[in-house]
């Protein structure tokens, strides 16, 4: 048995499903995950000893690629002087200014510890905004583990085929709205049958937990202008999306002003954080200024504010959002080789891509779920054989780096053209 096993087995025993976060388990694909001792650059090396090309970033985070000599010199310089204070440090009013001036729908932002707690405190802070209660979501968008937005979700919930969770109230579920992505005219009939009563609509601008699938034209417009209309406020949930499409996010390249916007991950530089900001008129609503409460006694960080600061430094100086268009077009036209003549779906924006196991295009949550899981699971392991890891899921996203060289995506496209040739 060999060491990745033997943990798994370990960790059944104290863990539920043996992983901290359901997608790790490899239930879309079969079989057992593997565990990482290290990882550098765009390399994972197991704890076998196998050195894989990894194309997950540690689920969006690692832009700059692992252990980015920046990020690791400035978590060791700032743990230096303590690991976190319970009080204002220097740093979080840096990222404040940081952020703000990178993405200009953000006039003000707080600092939270994931995600999840980002689109949550989105929420509560819009229902307070507005004094409505009914929230607007679109299926096949994930937005963390929050009860009122586990409904018709992406990601984990996806990948083990049930995506809604037990444990979330029917009466809050009949707060949330679902509808399908890229159909303006769901959205109107939404609020014509909920008048008055619609508090937000949150959404990925670029949905990227039900594989990746883009807003077709017109219709992140249709949204601003009725929510505007109608007084709702719209919350683009940027998790993903935000400082790795541009610096600016999803809302840059689509030239949108979202009300508020949730973000998390590249800001981080590989460790716990999230954010939550927009307009200062509904931000002043928080506590201690407002009466919507939003605390966390580890937001802001120093060593998670430290690394996230210096990953965005280091973009900034080498023009990575330039360099990573460039990575993904040419791991696009190497991809689209390797896939030509199959019923395969290639869809890419910048540093994000998803190959569905269909012919396409897909352009929603039911278009995706067409997808063949069975050779999606196959195709997969062939290629962690071969040294190359994509994400264990049909329904998510795969990332690129800075530090995916062409040499790793000609190999890359190699084990892709093997594998696909092995499962067709």
């Amino acid at each position: 048995m060999n060491t990745s096993r033997q943990l798994f087995e370990a960790a059944k025993k104290r863990i539920p499903g043996g992983v901290n976060s359901p997608v790790r388990a490899f239930r879309g694909v079969g079989g057992d995950p593997f565990f990482v001792k290290s990882a550098m650059g765009c390399r994972l090396t197991t704890v076998d000893d196998c050195e894989l090309i990894d194309f997950v970033g540690t689920w969006g985070p690692a832009i700059l690629g692992h252990a980015a000599e920046p990020v690791i010199r400035a978590v060791r310089e700032t743990a230096g002087h303590g690991l976190s204070f319970g009080t204002p440090n220097p740093l979080e009013v840096e990222m404040a200014e940081t952020i703000c001036g990178m993405v200009p729908s953000v006039q003000k932002v707080r600092m939270v510890n994931s995600g999840t707690e980002a689109t949550m405190s989105c929420i509560r802070l819009a229902r307070g905004f507005t004094g409505r209660s009914k929230i607007i979501k679109f299926e096949g968008c994930y937005h963390g583990h929050v009860d009122s937005l586990l409904v018709k979700a992406g990601s984990g919930a996806l990948t083990h085929g049930n995506p809604d969770s037990a444990g979330v109230p029917e009466a809050l579920a009949r707060l949330t709205v679902t509808l399908p992505f890229n159909d303006t005219e769901a959205i109107h009939a939404a609020f014509a049958a909920n008048p008055g009563e619609i508090a937000a609509v949150i959404i990925e601008p670029v949905p990227a937990n039900a594989g990746l699938y883009l807003p077709e034209p017109g219709f992140l417009e249709s949204l601003r202008d009725i929510c505007t209309r109608e007084g709702a406020v719209l919350i683009f949930d940027e998790v993903m999306t935000g400082f790795r499409l541009a610096p600016g996010g999803a809302q840059e390249i689509y030239k949108i002003t979202p009300d508020l916007t949730a973000m998390g991950k590249v800001i981080g530089g590989g460790l716990p954080v999230g954010a939550f900001g927009g307009r200062a008129e509904i931000m002043d609503h928080l506590s201690p200024d407002g009466p919507v409460y939003q605390a966390g006694t580890l937001s802001g960080n120093p060593i998670a504010m430290a690394a996230g600061l210096a990953q965005l430094r280091e973009m900034e100086r080498i023009g990575g959002w330039a360099l990573l268009e460039k990575i993904g077009a040419t791991f696009e036209a190497a991809t689209r080789e390797a896939i030509q003549g199959l019923p395969l779906t290639f869809q890419r924006i910048g540093s994000m891509f998803c190959l569905y196991f269909q012919e396409g295009p897909v352009r929603n949550l039911q278009e995706a779920m067409g997808s063949d899981r069975v050779r999606f699971g196959k195709f997969f392991h062939g290629c962690l054989e071969d040294g190359v890891y994509f994400a264990p899921s049909q329904f998510e996203a795969g990332f690129l780096c800075t530090a995916h060289s062409e040499g790793d995506i000609e190999r890359s496209a190699e084990v892709v053209k093997k594998n696909l040739t092995r499962v067709f």
